[in-house]
């Protein structure tokens, strides 16, 4: 089986859609925008062979019609949730249900992640690389942080989080858009002393200020560093209970704490944006 590579595609000031190709063909995640993708296909000679989207934001679709339009095959594969009403998706799936595609050989199975929206689903790839699954996650798990709750509510977001921690601690977490650096400042604030987080705001540091891209990121490093999949820890429900002056009874309750929290952080510390390029890489 030819191994196949997974492209991180930048667009906005901090999108990426994810290009996953065998170098002859392509599939494209959450395409926001058209002409980066059309761009790096044609500099690497790449036949468009199916997209998948994960939530119906306009960040996330704007560009499918014009992908479709530059392939000139309607009958290109487009899946997306069954939830959302995308005009361009072709094909609406549910959780549980398993896609394939012949060129590249890729297949996955959808994971209903409602909470950022309620349409909100993942794709996650277990047999396709010697590094390990994959998981496009779309806004529902970042490095270091999770989507903010725009149609959903924390109860759902929290189970969605949930069944994402327990894939395989190898899985490649590949999130859309490039939010490590403000999430794990965040990060800090709640646990001081996770030397992991420490270590992971470092490395991420490093990267972008070579304007290089953070992700994917994996399960394994998020469960030591996020702090939302870390709503049992000791030292982060002491912070928690420390600045909001109440004594937390539950995982939840920690939950939407700290999402609150989060939603009105300001980072300390200057942020490197601007659009990254696939020939950076």
């Amino acid at each position: 089986m030819t191994e196949l590579e997974y492209i991180p595609i930048p667009f906005f000031i901090d999108n990426y859609a994810w290009l996953i190709t065998d170098r002859c063909s392509a599939i494209v995640v959450d395409p926001g925008e058209a002409a980066p993708v059309i761009q790096y296909c044609d500099e690497n000679s790449l036949r468009l062979a199916g997209v998948m989207v994960t939530h119906h934001h306009s960040d996330h679709t704007a560009g499918i019609e014009a992908l479709l339009a530059w392939a000139g095959d309607c009958s290109i594969p487009v899946y997306g949730p069954a939830k959302a009403c995308i005009p361009s998706v072709s094909a609406r799936v549910g959780h549980g249900f398993r896609l394939a595609f012949k060129e590249p050989a890729f297949e996955a199975s959808v994971i209903a992640v409602p909470g950022h929206t309620q349409d909100h689903i993942a794709y996650f790839a277990d047999a396709h690389s010697a590094d390990g699954p994959h998981l496009f996650c779309g806004d529902t798990l970042f490095a270091g942080g999770c989507g903010r709750l725009l149609d959903g509510r924390p109860e759902q977001m929290l189970a969605s989080l949930d069944s994402l921690a327990v894939l395989p601690r190898g899985t490649q977490v590949h999130c859309a858009h490039e939010y490590t650096l403000a999430n794990l400042q965040f990060a800090r604030q709640c646990e001081p002393s996770n030397a992991d987080i420490d270590a992971w705001y470092r490395r991420a540091k490093s990267l972008r200020q070579d304007g290089l891209p953070t992700l994917p990121t994996s399960i394994e490093l998020e469960l030591a560093a996020n702090p939302f999949l870390r709503v049992q820890s000791i030292e982060l429900l002491c912070t928690l209970e420390s600045r909001f002056q109440i004594s937390i009874s539950n995982r939840l309750a920690a939950f939407t704490l700290l999402r609150g929290w989060k939603d009105i952080f300001c980072a300390e510390e200057p942020i490197p944006t601007g659009r990254l390029w696939p020939s950076l890489l």
